[in-house]
């Protein structure tokens, strides 16, 4: 299927907003009410909810800055300790989900890390109640190798995005929810790499493979 970069980014945008409205109209409220509030105790509440959504709001911009967008500032690689700062921050959202790390080297290459990051996201979503995230990555023989494992009592994953990943996606599949999966299936076949999934009733793996252009193999 054929997409132009401007239905891509305008679903990625769509997909931004969505996530951005909860936090965001938890900051309005908060503020309403603090506005309105006299009471010490109730101020206080407010301004820890004001806080919460701070936080969130902040975690959140910096997750779509590194897994849809240029990522200025770090040149060609980010920093290792970066990605999981942001997956850490993902991880924290009422769930008990363990994170287990093993990626080699001090950084990663961009697409390495839109991928590594994306795959967090899906399979952060799989978890619905808890579980364990896996994260590996590294660098062999000029490619960048990902896996990520989610294992819970109850995987939830649409195959239709596992499809996407993949780059089998059919005519009207194409949507704000698989748009993040459409555009690390296009950075993967634009590296010369690919995606694939696999998943049981309790396991999701996602993983990736992305050859380097030669100029930036170290």
């Amino acid at each position: 299927m054929n997409t132009s970069a401007t239905e891509l980014a305008s679903l990625l945008c769509s997909r931004l907003c969505h996530d951005m409205l909860s936090p965001v109209g938890a900051l309005s409220n908060g503020l309403e009410l603090l506005a309105d509030e006299t009471d010490p105790a109730m101020r206080k509440q407010c301004m820890e909810l004001l806080e919460q959504s701070a936080r969130i709001s902040r975690d959140k911009l910096k997750f779509f800055r590194l897994a849809f967008g240029a990522a200025g500032g770090f040149g060609d690689a980010v920093p290792v300790e970066e990605s999981k700062a942001v997956i850490e921050a993902l991880a924290v959202d009422g769930k008990k989900i363990e994170l287990n790390w093993a990626i080699e080297g001090p950084s990663l290459p961009k697409p390495a890390v839109k991928v590594m990051l994306n795959f967090a996201h899906i399979a952060l979503d799989a978890l619905i109640r808890g579980g364990s995230l896996d994260i590996g990555a590294e660098m062999r023989e000029g490619a960048a190798e990902i896996v990520v494992r989610a294992s819970g009592p109850r995987i939830a994953f649409d195959d239709t995005i596992g499809k996407v990943i993949e780059g089998n996606m059919a005519p009207g599949e194409l949507s704000s929810r698989t748009a993040a999966a459409h555009m690390i299936a296009l950075l993967a076949e634009e590296t010369g790499g690919g995606l694939q999934y696999k998943r049981t009733d309790e396991t999701l793996v996602l993983g990736a493979v992305l050859p380097q252009p030669a100029g930036m193999i170290g």
